[in-house]
C-alpha cells in the first residue's frame, strides 16, 4: 500500500500496489479489484448498494471490429463480493442508440428490457436499472457509491449549498429521482454543462465519481468521502448534543442488556412471523445505543429513512418499543402490551400502502416491522434469513449515521412518503422479487443439534444446513467443535452456523447456549437431542457410576434440553419440532446392555410423553432409532466396539459386517441415513406426525414395534 493511506481517517485505504500491478493489463479484473475493496468498507457503501463500471475496447465476435464495451455491476449484486459473473458487458454504442427511442419518464420501465438487446458478453448478469447512469457518463472508470457521510449531506435541508461550499463547484448536484434512463440523461446533461466536474451528488441518495484509470477513480471516491466525513466530524456536538442528548438511561450493564434481549427475542420473533417465519439478528453496537437512547429517537425514527437503498431493506420506519429496559419479561401483561404495539405498526403500514398505492401496484406485502428498537437495550431486525436480517441491521445503522450527520450540519429531510412508496412497490422491484429462487425446505428455520461436532449429530446438522436452516452446533469437545464450525462456515457461510459449548447434564451451559441462539437468530424451531454415550456391561459388572452417567446424559439431558427449548418455542407460538435420537436398543433386549438399553427405552417413552403434552402448542416430538452406525462415531471409538465385540463373540474387525449381515437389507447404516430421517420429520412432509418413531437400522426384525 502506498503513502496515500495516511490521507484518510474516515475511510479505509485498501489499494495494494503489488496486487494491482498483477492485474494492470486487464481492466475488467481491475474493476473487480476496485469494487471489492470499495465494498469492504461499509462506510463507503452498504451491502448490495452502489455499482461500479469500466469501459474497454473489445473485438466484436461478428465483425471482428474494435467496439467500445461497458462492464457494469449487474442486477442484484454486491460490489464487495463482485466477480466477473456478476458483471453485465454491454455494447456502449447500442446503449447510446436507445436515446433515439426513449419516450420519456412515463415509459421509463420499458427501457430495462431493451438493455438486454445491448448485451455483448453472453455470460452477463442481467443489466440493472442503473446501467444508463454509467453509460452516459464519458469516463473510463465510474463509481456510484452510498457513503453515509455523503448521504448525510445529501439528506440535509441545506445539502446542495453545503456541497457547493465544500467542493467549490467541482461536484454537481442533481435532485433526487428514481434511477433509470432519464436520470442517466440528467447526469450527462450535468457533465455537458461543466466538463470539469469530479463528481455528482444525487440528492437523498448517493455519489458518482470517476477517473481515467481504476486507481484515479478509487482515489477520487475516497477523497470526496473523506472531505464529507471531516466536515461532519467537525460539527458533531457543535451547536447541540448529538441526537439532542441522552433520554433513556439504564443501570443495566452489557451482560444484563443482552440477557433482556435474549429473553424477549423469541416473543418478538413470533410476533414478526405472523405472515411468514422470520429469522432474527440483534445488535447493541455503540452507534446503535447512542441513537436509541437519545431524545430524538422517536421523532427521527418516525420520519423514515432517506436513502431508498436503506428502506428497501428496513421498511420506511422501525418499531420503537414502549418498554422500560428493566421491564419484567415474566409479567403476564407483556404479550398484550406488545401485541398492541405490533397491531398499531401493522395498521400504520396498511394505511401507508392504501394512501399511496396505484391501480397497478403489487399487493401489500408483510406489514410487520423489520427493525425493532428497544431503548436502553438494543436493536432487533427480522427477515427471511439470517443474512438479510443482518444486512437490514447494517442498513439501519447506515440510516442512523445519515440522520446523525444531517442533524449535526442542518436538518434531516426524509423522502416524501409517496416517493418512498413508489420505490418500495415499483413494478421493476416486484419483478426482481418474483425472480428470486424458490426457498429451500428449511429456509427460515433455526436448528439446535446436541453432540454435533461429529458422527450422527454432525451429519444431521449438515443436512439441515444444506436444506436452508441456520444450525447451532454444540458439543462438550471444544476442539472438535471449532473444527466443525470452521468447516460449516466455509460451506454455508458464517451467517448460517454458530458453535456453542454444551454439556447437556449442566443446565447453566444450556442457558448460555439458548441465550446465544436467541441473540444470533431470535429463536429456535428444531431441536435434535443427539448427545449420548454408550456403555456395554453385564448386570454384575455394571457400576452405579456408569449407570448414573448413562441416565444423566441420555435421559436427563434429553429432558433438560427439551424443557428449556420448549420455553423458547412457547414464546414464539409458531410450533416446532423436537427429535430424539434413540436406538433400536430401546426396543430390543440385547446381551450386556441393561443400563444403555433401559436408558434408551426411557428416552423413547419420554418422547411419547412430551408429544402428548406439547401437541397443544403445535410442537411435534418424534424419535429415530438407529443401529450400528459406525461411520465417524465417537461412541464407536470410545470402547463400545470392543464391548459389543465381546458381547456377540465376533472379532472386532468383523463387527461392521456382522451388524449388516443380521439386517433384512444386508447393508450398513450410515450417518447420512439418520440425517435423512431427521430431515423428513421436519421437512413439512410429516406435519401431522407426532409421538412417532422411525427405525433406521437396515431392517432388524426384533425391533419391529408390536
Amino acid at each position: 500500500m502506498g503513502n496515500n493511506s495516511k490521507k484518510f481517517e474516515h475511510v479505509s485505504y485498501l489499494w495494494d500496489d503489488a496486487k494491482a500491478d498483477q492485474l494492470k493489463h486487464d481492466e475488467v479484473a481491475m474493476l473487480i479489484y476496485r469494487s471489492n475493496i470499495l465494498g469492504a468498507d461499509l462506510r463507503i457503501t452498504n451491502y448490495g448498494g452502489g455499482n461500479t463500471s469500466c469501459k474497454t475496447i473489445e473485438k466484436d465476435p461478428l465483425t471482428g471490429n474494435d467496439v467500445p464495451v461497458m462492464w457494469v455491476k449487474g442486477s442484484g449484486g454486491d460490489i464487495g463480493t463482485l466477480t466477473k459473473s456478476g458483471l453485465a458487458g454491454l455494447y456502449l454504442d447500442r446503449l447510446h442508440s436507445l436515446k433515439k427511442i426513449y419516450r420519456g419518464l412515463e415509459f421509463e420501465d420499458e427501457m430495462v428490457e431493451l438493455f438486454n438487446h445491448c448485451i455483448y458478453d453472453l455470460n452477463s448478469k442481467a443489466p440493472s436499472i442503473d446501467t444508463p447512469l454509467h453509460s452516459f457518463l464519458p469516463y473510463t472508470h465510474i463509481d456510484h457509491l452510498h457513503p453515509d457521510a455523503l448521504i448525510a449531506i445529501a439528506a440535509a435541508k441545506d445539502g446542495e449549498q453545503i456541497i457547493q461550499d465544500l467542493f467549490g463547484g467541482s461536484i454537481a448536484w442533481v435532485p433526487w429521482q428514481r434511477p433509470g434512463f432519464d436520470l442517466g440523461l440528467k447526469l450527462e446533461e450535468a457533465i455537458t454543462k461543466n466538463p470539469n466536474l469530479r463528481g455528482i451528488v444525487l440528492g437523498q441518495h448517493g455519489l458518482f465519481t470517476w477517473g481515467e484509470t481504476s486507481y484515479e477513480s478509487y482515489i477520487n471516491s475516497l477523497e470526496v468521502i473523506e472531505t464529507c466525513s471531516q466536515y461532519l466530524h467537525a460539527n458533531y456536538g457543535k451547536d447541540r448534543p448529538v441526537f439532542g442528548g441522552t433520554k433513556t438511561t439504564t443501570a443495566l450493564d452489557e451482560t444484563q442488556r443482552r440477557d433482556q434481549a435474549a429473553k424477549l427475542a423469541p416473543t418478538l420473533r413470533g410476533l414478526c412471523s405472523s405472515e411468514g417465519l422470520m429469522v432474527g439478528h440483534f445488535t447493541d453496537a455503540p452507534v446503535v445505543m447512542e441513537f436509541i437512547n437519545s431524545e430524538d429517537v422517536e421523532p427521527l425514527a418516525a420520519m423514515g429513512t432517506s436513502c431508498p437503498d436503506h428502506f428497501l431493506r428496513t421498511k420506511i420506519c422501525p418499531l420503537v418499543l414502549n418498554l422500560a429496559p428493566e421491564e419484567d419479561l415474566t409479567d403476564k401483561s407483556l404479550l398484550e402490551k406488545l401485541n398492541s404495539q405490533f397491531e398499531g405498526y401493522r395498521a400504520n403500514y396498511a394505511k401507508y400502502y392504501h394512501d399511496h398505492k396505484h391501480p397497478n401496484s403489487p399487493e401489500i406485502r408483510d406489514a410487520n416491522p423489520v427493525v425493532i428498537i428497544w431503548p436502553g437495550i438494543g436493536m432487533f431486525t427480522f427477515a427471511k434469513n439470517k443474512q438479510t436480517a443482518r444486512v437490514a441491521a447494517e442498513f439501519y445503522i447506515n440510516a442512523i449515521n445519515v440522520m446523525k450527520g444531517a442533524e449535526a450540519i442542518s436538518t434531516y429531510v426524509s423522502l416524501p412518503l409517496q416517493e418512498a412508496f413508489n420505490i418500495e412497490y415499483w413494478l421493476l422491484e416486484e419483478a426482481k422479487l418474483q425472480r428470486m429462487p424458490a426457498e429451500k425446505p428449511l429456509s427460515r428455520k433455526v436448528a439446535l443439534v446436541t453432540g454435533s461436532a461429529g458422527g450422527i449429530g454432525k451429519a444431521i446438522a449438515e443436512k439441515y444446513a444444506k436444506e436452508g436452516a441456520c444450525v447451532v452446533l454444540t458439543d462438550i469437545d471444544n476442539t472438535k467443535l471449532a473444527v466443525s464450525v470452521a468447516e460449516f462456515e466455509k460451506k454455508f457461510t458464517k451467517d448460517n452456523v454458530i458453535g456453542v459449548y454444551l454439556d447437556v447434564t449442566k443446565p447453566d451451559t444450556l442457558k448460555a447456549c439458548i441465550r446465544e441462539i436467541c441473540l444470533n437468530y431470535g429463536g429456535l424451531d428444531i431441536v435434535v437431542n443427539n448427545a449420548g454415550i454408550s456403555i456395554s456391561r453385564s448386570l454384575e459388572e455394571h457400576s452405579l457410576e456408569e449407570w448414573d452417567r448413562l441416565y444423566d446424559i441420555l435421559v436427563k439431558g434429553q429432558f433438560i434440553v427439551s424443557q428449556m427449548a420448549f420455553d423458547v418455542l412457547k414464546k414464539q407460538n409458531k410450533g416446532g419440532d423436537i427429535i430424539n435420537i434413540v436406538s433400536k436398543n430401546g426396543l430390543v433386549a440385547g446381551p450386556k446392555n441393561a443400563g444403555y438399553g433401559s436408558a434408551k427405552a426411557a428416552q423413547l417413552h419420554l418422547t411419547r410423553l412430551m408429544a402428548a403434552e406439547l401437541g397443544d402448542y403445535k410442537i411435534r416430538v418424534n424419535s429415530i432409532n438407529p443401529d450400528a452406525v459406525i461411520e465417524n462415531s465417537s461412541i464407536w471409538q470410545s470402547g463400545w466396539a470392543e464391548d459389543r465385540s465381546k458381547a456377540y463373540g465376533v472379532p472386532l474387525e468383523d463387527l461392521p459386517k456382522f451388524y449388516a449381515s443380521r439386517t433384512l437389507l444386508k447393508e450398513e447404516v450410515r450417518t447420512e441415513d439418520i440425517a435423512m430421517a431427521a430431515f423428513v420429520f421436519v421437512s413439512g412432509m410429516l406435519n401431522k406426525t407426532t409421538g412417532n418413531m422411525l427405525n433406521v437400522d437396515g431392517g432388524f426384525a426384533a425391533s419391529f414395534p408390536r
